[in-house]
């Protein structure tokens, strides 16, 4: 039974740590696109959107992550074994938490003012954690290489779907 509380915990944290990783881009987005309006407004909205950014990230999105690895090792140790798919998810997952840590630096580079990136490029980065999803999810229930190879393709053709939408947004945005 503590095996299942472990897994269902996991899975709730999984979902508030990709709530975090999902929205924090679109705050790097914002801040980024807010630059272009004249001042006092940029500063105020800056700053408002920093302080959502700084409470998005340190009171969600890094303590989910933190919470969804215990419980996911713990999950792996009661598990009592490492089937081949469950390798093929670790490499996903630490694909995940090197996601996370790029999301870090660009949320330390905002909160210092420093825009690097346009709002197109940070849109692109936004995708990232939904093609993570996929592949995990998908790995988890189909458990299978042969199927993740299928899987992969199809996280290929989302990826083009996605590009295709970005560019799409950004020709009725110009227009």
């Amino acid at each position: 039974m503590a095996f299942l509380y472990s897994k269902s915990l996991h899975i709730i944290f999984v979902v508030t740590w990709f709530a975090g990783l999902f929205y924090i881009p679109r705050l790097f987005i914002y801040v980024t696109e807010a630059e272009s309006l004249a001042e006092p407004g940029r500063r105020v909205l800056q700053d408002q959107l920093r302080l959502m950014q700084r409470r998005l990230w340190y009171g969600i999105t890094w303590p989910s992550a933190v919470v969804t690895l215990a419980l996911g090792l713990n999950t792996w140790y009661q598990y009592g074994a490492t089937p081949d798919w469950l390798i093929y998810k670790l490499g996903l997952v630490l694909g995940l938490y090197l996601y996370h840590g790029s999301c870090h630096v660009l949320f330390r580079q905002q909160q210092r003012g420093e825009l690097r990136y346009t709002s197109n490029q940070l849109r692109i980065w936004n995708e990232v954690a939904t093609l993570f999803l996929f592949a995990i999810v998908f790995l988890v229930i189909l458990k299978d290489a042969l199927n993740m190879l299928w899987g992969m393709l199809g996280l290929f053709a989302l990826l083009i779907v996605l590009l295709l939408a970005i560019r799409l947004y950004r020709r009725i945005r110009k227009a």
